[in-house]
């Protein structure tokens, strides 16, 4: 067996495999002694074990003496091979693949050298909080391959940070247009917007104003920004559902893109996104 490849059991698979793959991506191939197929397959994940070095550890589990852990990740049938990236499945395939389609196979869920850069910048950037090196980290993994969108939304992210907006827009601007459909960028895409339209008011001052007239919907907005500024998410909902009942139309319906761009920002667990999505469902109806 090659040094990157072990036996693992019911008692060791935690640290084996889910702690493991927390470091390194870890296959785990499901067998048993009766399985052809698993002969056959074993010498070849045995071998690009040795070749990769390291990039992945193999680990092998006798589903027959490991029913408990066959069970639990849903072995139907061997071999089965399932790969653990970070302490979580991540992707599988079953029967005895040539070596070519495993080799595909890997090539999936091994990190390439930018993308591995990239992820040490973010733990870098998680362990110390130091922008500016994590955006250095990250320019290298770009100088790796340019074409890696992953780092631009990352660096996007960290400028959204440092209130650089001018940059950030830039960075999600140059993204394909398949990658700004992903729900990370659009939530990039709307913090940026909400970030750009702060509000700096004085509350007091717009409070009374809108106690003169209840129709200015151009103070409830200002109002609004300036909650979202401070994140007062729920008065915000409630001014800018105001301006929809009172004036759609106002500001090419401002107010309801300002809500649904909060949406985007809470996420769809929030449970403000629940309450204000069904308020506005209401309002508009």
């Amino acid at each position: 067996m090659s040094a990157h490849a072990q036996d693992v059991n019911n008692a060791d698979f935690e640290n084996a495999v889910i702690e493991k793959s927390k470091t390194v991506p870890v296959l785990v191939d499901f067998w048993a002694e009766w399985c052809a197929p698993c002969r056959a397959l074993k010498p070849v994940l045995e071998k690009l074990a040795n070749e990769y070095q390291g990039k992945f550890v193999l680990a092998k589990v006798n589903s027959d003496e490991n029913q408990a852990l066959a069970q639990r990740y849903g072995v139907r049938g061997i071999p089965n091979v399932k790969a653990f990236v970070g302490g979580e499945l991540v992707d599988e395939f079953a029967g005895a693949l040539p070596e070519v389609e495993v080799r595909a196979f890997l090539a999936r869920i091994i990190p390439s050298p930018a993308e591995k850069a990239r992820l040490d910048a973010l733990a870098d950037y998680a362990a110390t909080g130091d922008a500016q090196q994590a955006l250095g980290m990250l320019a290298a993994a770009s100088r790796l391959d340019p074409q890696n969108e992953n780092v631009r939304v990352d660096c996007a992210e960290i400028l959204l940070r440092l209130n650089q907006h001018d940059e950030a827009r830039q960075l999600l601007a140059s993204l394909s247009p398949l990658a700004q459909m992903e729900e990370r960028v659009q939530t990039l895409q709307a913090k940026l917007a909400l970030a750009s339209n702060a509000g700096g008011g004085d509350a007091d001052a717009l409070l009374k104003r809108i106690a003169a007239d209840a129709k200015d919907s151009a103070a409830r907005l200002e109002l609004a920004r300036l909650y979202i500024a401070q994140s007062q998410h729920a008065k915000a909902m409630d001014q800018l559902l105001e301006i929809v009942r009172r004036d759609r139309k106002f500001e090419d319906d401002i107010a309801r893109k300002t809500m649904l761009q909060l949406f985007s920002v809470l996420g769809g667990e929030h449970p403000l996104t629940a309450e204000y999505r069904r308020k506005l469902a209401g309002a508009l109806n």
